[in-house]
């Protein structure tokens, strides 16, 4: 009968492989793509440009304030207007810096930092993951996702699903309409642009009856997009969903 390999032979010989692949490849810092000591590593000068979102936010949407306020405080556009979600959180802030890390995640296939981006994605909501019961990316319309041969937020999410043992869900939404890119449109434009465009599948709502759903996306603009998802995760059953990001714009 055939025996599986010992575990510190599949160690060794998996750190064997990288040390290889680096010396073939030598890692590069995501942002500046200067020579750095491992995968997903920035340098230094890079690392520090970036603009982790940290306390004080607004408790609800999580946009970062200039000012010390409390706790519960939420910011003007989530008291005119709350949104369907429950809370959202992300760990940077989209901007000259972290917008290319962005697009090459999306766009351009380059992975090699997104277990660093599971890390900042868990650090800046870990309240987020606490209780949940199911990841549940954003989702990709069929067309775009046949283009694209990939979902970067289905990425995020099971790189989240295997640091936090939380299940990944993607079948839970769908993307029914084909929405036009929303990268220069008004947050008004954007809420008309996906009012409509998800859907849970019927042969799943008993699954998410009074579940606890964290909602994963790469970036939150206006929060038209995860308001969509959120209204119809709970059309269907669901009692709260949280939103958590890699990055969210924030009005200088």
């Amino acid at each position: 009968m055939a025996t599986s390999l010992p575990r510190r032979s599949v160690q060794a010989a998996h750190a064997a492989f990288r040390l290889v692949a680096d010396m073939v490849y030598p890692p590069r810092c995501p942002s500046c793509q200067t020579y750095v000591a491992a995968d997903g590593n920035f340098c230094a000068e890079c690392f520090h440009k970036l603009r982790m979102i940290d306390a004080p936010m607004c408790a609800c949407c999580g946009i970062p304030f200039v000012i010390a306020v409390d706790a519960y405080t939420r910011c003007p556009e989530c008291l005119d207007t709350p949104p369907e979600f429950d809370v959202a959180r992300a760990a940077l802030v989209y901007d000259a810096v972290s917008a290319p890390l962005v697009a090459a995640l999306k766009f351009n296939d380059q992975w090699a930092s997104l277990e660093r981006y599971v890390v900042m994605m868990l650090r800046a909501g870990k309240p987020i993951f606490e209780g949940a019961d199911m990841l549940v990316p954003v989702p990709l319309h069929w067309r775009r996702l046949l283009r694209r041969k990939f979902n970067q937020s289905a990425l995020l999410a099971y790189g989240l699903s295997r640091a936090s043992g939380i299940e990944c869900a993607p079948e839970m939404l769908q993307r029914i309409i084909y929405t036009k890119p929303q990268m220069r449109m008004t947050r008004q434009q954007r809420l008309t642009n996906v009012k409509r465009a998800f859907a849970v599948p019927e042969t799943v709502h008993e699954m998410l009856h009074n579940k606890v759903v964290v909602l994963v996306d790469d970036v939150v603009t206006t929060g038209a997009t995860a308001n969509a998802c959120a209204k119809a995760l709970k059309k269907a059953g669901a009692s709260e969903v949280r939103v958590i990001a890699l990055a969210r714009t924030v009005k200088e």
